[in-house]
């Protein structure tokens, strides 16, 4: 039996609990700079909240309770709620092991406040802790929504021409067919309800854009998208082709994905060094001159501005932010996890993969008389 989706669809796109209070739960010893950095984030996060709204900090109580007292924030502050966990999940840790043996861990408790009809129910959850845990305890506890195979992680990318929303990020590295189709079809809908666009272009990573190129599973994902009505599915696109605004939505495994993104992300860094490295060797005057254009730019292609990304096709909502993020990267990660317990994404997700059954339903039938696994 499926179980309920919170809110209900409306013509406009966005939730009935449009203007309802939202309880964002917060896992404070996930990261590689908890619980500081995530303490810090979420008292920043705070001054982006509407009246009503509350942040549920999960984790050591003692720990959580001794930084408010420093911060000057009283016992008993609306804005905040404390749930304890003893335990904490590494980010070394065997992800389905951990989350089996540590139940009063607070990436386990914070998922359960997530699940539909828990007595102290959160409208989103976020930890920059153990991905595969997140990703486990999501499924056990939120479970899926009704017609998701697998859940995927559905990050936004800055670029020149505009964001990108990638899928998947790290939530599965080995997917089937049917489970990179459904990640597009899930970052359409998002990139309609986050990005604003109307009819985004729907691309699959490959190894070259030539339709002879690539595995059997591309090939697959590809046969699905194409099948697919009333998607904007426009082909293959190679890695070089990613930052170029080729493509608003890009479908690649957890592995490419999760590589791409940290390669980037690496790179990034490292030419704003050389960079600035070359215009002090050329001209220290150079240097501040420039200073202002070099700020901006980093400003717009910043990962710990965008702040955490979805794992969609939860029953519920669940972000997952960057293991090594810095207080500000925590605070856009609260507001990014708030804003999107405020759309129906997830409602959206459900009618839409209705909708298309019949696609799936004659793959799986096609692969099943093939002799192929399905």
């Amino acid at each position: 039996m499926s179980q309920p989706v919170p809110g209900q669809l409306h013509s406009n796109g966005h939730a009935s609990a449009q203007h309802r209070p939202t309880r964002i739960a917060v896992d404070v010893m996930g990261g590689d700079h908890a619980p500081d950095a995530i303490l810090k984030g979420a008292i920043l996060a705070l001054e982006d909240m509407a009246p009503g709204d509350k942040i549920v900090l999960v984790g050591s109580g003692g720990l959580i309770r001794e930084f408010l007292d420093e911060k000057g924030i009283a016992e008993g502050d609306p804005r905040l709620e404390i749930v304890h966990a003893s335990e904490v999940i590494e980010m070394g840790d065997s992800a389905a092991k951990a989350v089996r043996q540590k139940v009063d861990s607070s990436i386990v408790k914070m998922h359960q406040m997530g699940a539909v009809g828990h007595p102290l129910h959160c409208d989103g959850v976020m930890s920059a802790g153990n991905t595969g845990a997140c990703v486990a305890a999501a499924m056990l506890n939120m479970r899926r929504l009704p017609g998701v195979i697998r859940p995927g992680i559905a990050v936004t990318i800055p670029a020149f021409h505009g964001n990108v929303i990638l899928t998947d990020a790290g939530a599965n590295p080995e997917p089937k067919a049917e489970h990179l189709w459904q990640y597009g079809l899930m970052a359409e809908l998002m990139a309609k309800q986050t990005l604003g666009l109307t009819n985004p272009r729907v691309a699959l990573m490959n190894i070259g854009s030539e339709e002879a190129k690539g595995t059997g599973l591309v090939k697959q994902t590809r046969d699905l998208l194409r099948a697919t009505p009333g998607l904007n599915y426009i082909g293959f696109v190679e890695g070089r082709d990613f930052f170029e605004g080729v493509a608003d939505v890009v479908i690649t495994d957890g592995l490419v994905g999760n590589t791409l993104l940290k390669a980037a992300e690496g790179m990034a860094r490292s030419l704003f060094k050389a960079i600035a490295h070359e215009l002090l060797l050329q001209d220290p005057g150079l240097m501040v001159r420039f200073e202002p254009v070099v700020k901006a730019i980093y400003a717009k292609n910043d990962y710990h501005e965008t702040g955490g990304a979805p794992l969609m096709g939860v029953n519920g909502v669940c972000f997952i932010a960057h293991g090594s993020s810095e207080a500000r990267s925590i605070r856009a990660a609260i507001r990014n996890c708030r804003a999107y317990a405020r759309t129906t994404t997830n409602q959206q997700i459900v009618q839409r993969l209705e909708e298309v059954q019949p696609v799936l339903d004659a793959y799986l039938a096609e692969n099943k008389l093939e002799g192929g696994k399905v």
